[in-house]
């Protein structure tokens, strides 16, 4: 069965399972298996970080990887997301531009290799990690994920968070009070979303693809319901003067994110009506239930083929 993934923007996007775009086809149909890690830290290295400032002592940085977010202050540097371990010179690059502190911590929003394979050299540089325990979990061990079809090792010793929590925790730093929530399984079960209070600035991680229909990690217990849950956790943070952060996707505000959480109630709701008839999963996808959603958000990683075997194969 083939994944309707677009090859060139899903490179482009920075994640881990996307770098085996970079190989032609024929390899892959003679069977050989693609280094996928080695690739996207080979695009990760000659890729620029972008900074784009934010309220007061924040900002947005983009890369290769996921999008990652600063804080600079008196007390140090704080990062949220790592990226690729290959791009760590040029974040600590940007980081030193704007702040030439002691390096205070660094927040991974989930364990995904295009937001933590940075960590180790971050952790080098002085930076403590935070994240949820089941974070330090997954990445103490193998993860597979069967829906690219590789499986990334153990992350090293120094990678792993060094502070974990469960469900919530508040960071007093620079002069704001940043506060750190765990949702339920979402996109995968390890999520977790960072509220700036005073600079009114969230980073919901990979909860949001802006602009796009997201990946969905079933393999860590990812589920298109929890991704809908996690809006009713996000959507009450926000007013209308809140940045919003993606993991993937341009800065964006409560309007696009209403936008996105709207789409996967639609989809949800499309795909299971479909499901519940009895039908498989190729004849769901057959039926084209994301048809007319495709032309605004069939523009990033997949398409509404794709999606849909996500949504279908994720339903509770």
């Amino acid at each position: 069965m083939a994944v309707e993934i677009k090859r060139r923007s899903f490179l482009q996007m920075g994640l881990a399972a996307g770098a085996a775009a970079l190989l032609p086809d024929l390899l892959l149909s003679q069977g050989m298996q693609p280094d996928r890690v080695a690739q996207a830290r080979a695009n990760a290295l000659n890729t620029p970080i972008k900074v784009t400032p934010l309220t007061g002592n924040v900002y947005l940085l983009q890369g290769a990887g996921g999008n990652m977010a600063l804080q600079t202050g008196r007390e140090g540097p704080l990062l949220i997301d790592s990226s690729f371990a290959t791009a760590a010179p040029r974040i600590r690059e940007a980081i030193a531009k704007l702040d030439n502190g002691a390096p205070y911590s660094l927040i991974n929003t989930h364990w995904h290799f295009d937001h933590t394979d940075g960590n180790e050299a971050m952790h080098a540089a002085g930076f403590n990690i935070v994240a949820h325990r089941k974070t330090r979990e997954r990445l103490s061990m193998p993860q597979t994920m069967k829906f690219f079809g590789f499986t990334l090792p153990a992350a090293p010793i120094g990678a792993l968070p060094t502070v974990t929590f469960d469900s919530a925790m508040q960071i007093e730093h620079n002069g704001d009070e940043l506060n750190l929530l765990h949702v339920e399984p979402a996109h995968t079960d390890t999520d977790i979303l960072i509220h700036f209070r005073k600079a009114n600035v969230l980073h919901v991680g990979d909860l949001w693809f802006n602009g796009m229909y997201p990946f969905i990690d079933a393999d860590s217990g990812g589920s298109i319901g929890g991704m809908i849950h996690a809006g009713e956790k996000i959507l009450p943070l926000a007013d209308s003067a809140t940045q919003i952060i993606p993991g993937h996707g341009s800065l964006g505000n409560k309007e696009d994110y209403t936008k996105f959480h709207a789409m996967l109630v639609t989809a949800r709701d499309r795909v299971a009506a479909i499901k519940k008839t009895g039908a498989s999963v190729d004849e769901t996808v057959a039926r084209k239930p994301l048809v007319d959603l495709d032309a605004a958000w069939g523009k990033g990683m997949m398409n509404g083929d794709a999606f849909t075997r996500i949504v279908y194969a994720t339903l509770g």
